[in-house]
């Protein structure tokens, strides 16, 4: 799929795996809409004042139905839609039992539910319904990208709402993928490992390089940039529709 004389949208494309995304669609010739939370915004303008021109910020959550609509609809004003990456989410830790409450416990666990799953398919199903009614390009109207995390597979102790959250973003994959294809919609999901973003990034350097080491090959952690290069192969390779990838080094995660 060409990008030019085309939007994407990128959900947390303010930050992290989102604002390398950006800078990948945009050199790739699309107008690339970013959705992040109104605190997002100086990350936002800066990586504006970095790109010049055909980059556009709107505040809004993605757990808001009507802000994701307004992020879609400021995509469409410039160019079709063609492709929407969703990279909005939430790290969080907390134990079954513990200090806590059971309401804050369950409050934890819908709020990161709340972000990284419905926020998803927020995006998904406002995205696919506006792509439905793209031009047919090189056989397709579009394609929505969505991540997970390898916690979806290996949860660790104190990951019961985020591998929860992110599994639910797994699952999602294949059903939507089979639904949309009678639209020429495709549906796929990048699954991280360990990667330098800023929610590693408050963690010691000490625990951030002995994190890296279990990484097998290459032994460290991965840059934002290869996550978005990946986005850029799945939006050029149309036979990647409905599957997870996992990009990760080939690290697979222990008890803790």
């Amino acid at each position: 799929m060409l990008l030019e004389n085309s939007s994407t949208l990128v959900t947390g494309g303010s930050s992290g795996l989102g604002a390398a995304t950006v800078r990948r669609l945009h050199q790739s010739g699309s107008h690339v809409v970013i959705l992040d939370l109104p605190c997002s915004k100086d990350g936002a303008e800066q990586l504006i004042a970095e790109l010049g021109c055909g980059v556009t910020f709107v505040a809004g959550d993605v757990t808001e139905p009507d802000d994701v609509a307004t992020a879609v609809a400021a995509a469409v004003k410039i160019a079709p839609l063609r492709v929407a990456v969703a990279t909005a989410g939430i790290s969080t830790a907390d134990r079954l039992i513990g200090r806590k409450s059971q309401v804050e416990r369950r409050n934890h666990f819908v709020r990161t539910i709340q972000v990284n799953l419905v926020g998803t398919f927020n995006l998904l199903t406002q995205s696919a319904e506006t792509m439905a009614r793209n031009d047919l390009v090189d056989g397709e109207r579009g394609l929505v990208v969505c991540t997970a995390s390898i916690a979806a597979f290996e949860g660790q102790i104190g990951q019961v709402a985020y591998s929860a959250s992110k599994s639910g973003v797994v699952g999602m994959t294949l059903p939507a993928a089979r639904e949309l294809a009678q639209n020429s919609i495709r549906v796929m999901t990048i699954a991280p490992g360990l990667f330098d973003t800023p929610m590693l990034a408050r963690v010691p350097e000490a625990v951030r390089a002995s994190v890296a080491a279990q990484v097998p090959h290459p032994a460290r952690l991965g840059q934002p940039h290869e996550y978005a290069a990946l986005v850029l192969h799945i939006v050029e390779n149309p036979m990647l529709n409905g599957e997870v990838v996992r990009l990760d080094g080939a690290i697979r995660m222990g008890v803790s």
